[in-house]
């Protein structure tokens, strides 16, 4: 599927190519209305190209931007007066900031060709097995992206329609947050009923129903239902699809991508055809020549030295994840921190073979237990943390206490799943983000005290001037 991303990204911007609309979602040309949406290879076309959505910078590319820089887990590179990383960082985050306009723009991009396929499937004449399967695909990709929005911006418009006229957009106001995840997990409900339990040859990398499952579990987890993600991600366990890979650093070999741990990733695959995944150039440290990877490296996403401390004696995930120095090709020791799970060589730069996961089964564990363990059933929660550490190495915890156990789960999703795009979103969703992030303002010299405000990012103003009667800007900006 993955190679298939380049001829549907050109098909897609052949269907929106009127840009600065509202919502970024402009209408079809007269040629994809007139030809497109024919037959079965076209909507499969249409389908990679919201696929191919993931990879933009708004949505995976540049996740760490809005996932990892605010939490205590890494900090921006230093570049000068160019701040438009360091307001997450310090959380001064102006309202044009060109991190949060892409995400918005990025991610309605993308709902815009999911909302295509899901429309205009139903005049094609094709499989109906295969056609309700696309559309579980489409309506998962959906799901996936609104709740990365609603993570992000809280109330955002629900658009489930295809936007064919600019006008249209302007009816659309910002949708509460209960109602979008109602969609969402009605879109993951639909989805996890038709999908595919798995896929061989060129379909490995789609949406499966484990997928839909699992995403659903986080959904429900992060909106406290906890009996519901209890129930949800039991049935990803005990279908026994997944398994944890025997050694961690497996994990983040390009061999290995798709494999038995592997829930959901987004696709990419090298040789120079824009399909290449940027991470091993970005994370590598900046002016460093070839020294760490093939054509230097950007700088970005520093690794802290909170998280570097934060490690165990003896957990090898420590130096699978990251490093703390380097030496340069003149032999010399240089002392910074950076990331090391993204490190396939690039054909040019920017160019490499390493996948984005965004769900993995040590995730679906660790989801487990927690919420297990919120529905008081402590005793049952800890085995599953147990088998995440088991796989590195690390003795069993003996926790019997409800709160002990709470946070020995946040530290092992911590070092389990660092610079995987969760740290953020998990100390926001537990309600542990003030004091974590109060203590990291106090370290880096930021005065003004953190408050809810802080949790969610501002609006891009872009959108308030188009429609100002209906798009309000979130409290605090």
């Amino acid at each position: 599927m993955k190679t298939k991303y380049i001829l549907a990204g050109l098909l897609m911007l052949s269907l929106t190519a009127c840009k600065e609309q509202f919502l970024d979602l402009s209408p079809v040309s007269a040629v994809g209305t007139s030809t497109f949406f024919k037959t079965q290879s076209d909507v499969l076309t249409a389908l990679n190209g919201a696929y191919g959505a993931l990879q933009f910078n708004g949505q995976y590319g540049q996740l760490y931007v809005v996932s990892e820089i605010p939490s205590d887990d890494t900090s921006p590179v230093l570049s000068g007066s160019v701040t438009d990383q360091d307001e997450f960082d310090k959380f001064y985050v102006r309202t044009t900031n060109p991190y949060t306009l892409a995400r918005w723009n990025d991610g309605y991009k993308g709902i815009y060709r999911a909302n295509a396929v899901i429309e205009r499937i139903g005049g094609v004449t094709m499989d109906e097995t295969l056609k309700k399967r696309i559309v579980g695909e489409a309506k998962f990709l959906r799901a996936l992206m609104y709740f990365n929005l609603v993570r992000v911006f809280g109330d955002v418009p629900l658009v489930l329609t295809e936007i064919t006229d600019p006008l249209q957009g302007y009816e659309y106001g910002r949708t509460p947050v209960a109602d979008v995840y109602t969609q969402i997990i009605k879109d993951l409900s639909d989805a996890e009923a038709v999908l595919s339990v798995s896929y061989t040859g060129a379909d490995v990398g789609r949406a499966t129903a484990g997928a839909a499952k699992s995403l659903l579990g986080k959904v429900y987890l992060t909106q406290k239902r906890y009996a519901d993600a209890v129930t949800k991600l039991k049935e990803v366990i005990d279908k026994a699809t997944y398994s944890l890979l025997p050694a961690y650093a497996d994990l983040f070999k390009a061999a290995n991508k798709n494999g038995k741990e592997s829930v959901f990733e987004v696709q990419y695959k090298k040789g120079n055809i824009g399909e290449g995944s940027p991470f091993a150039n970005s994370y590598a440290p900046e002016n460093s020549g070839n020294a760490v990877i093939t054509f230097g490296g950007g700088g970005n996403n520093h690794p802290t030295p909170d998280l570097d401390n934060s490690y165990e004696t003896g957990d090898p995930r420590r130096n699978v994840s990251m490093a703390s120095s380097y030496v340069n090709t003149s032999g010399v020791k240089i002392d910074y921190y950076y990331i090391k799970k993204y490190a396939d060589p690039p054909v040019v730069n920017g160019d490499s073979d390493d996948n984005w996961y965004v769900l993995r089964y040590a995730d679906v564990l660790l989801m487990y237990a927690e919420a297990l363990n919120e529905t008081s059933k402590t005793a049952e929660a800890l085995p599953y943390l147990n088998q995440v550490r088991k796989r590195v190495g690390l003795a069993d915890k003996a926790i019997t206490a409800q709160a002990d156990l709470r946070l020995a789960i946040e530290q092992e999703r911590r070092v389990e799943l660092a610079f995987e795009g969760h740290r953020w979103f998990d100390i926001v969703r537990t309600g542990r983000a003030l004091p974590i992030l109060q203590a990291k303002a106090t370290s880096i010299g930021i005065k003004t005290a953190l408050t809810e405000n802080n949790l969610i990012f501002p609006i891009p103003q872009s959108q308030i001037d188009i429609n100002p009667t209906k798009i309000k800007q979130n409290p605090g900006y």
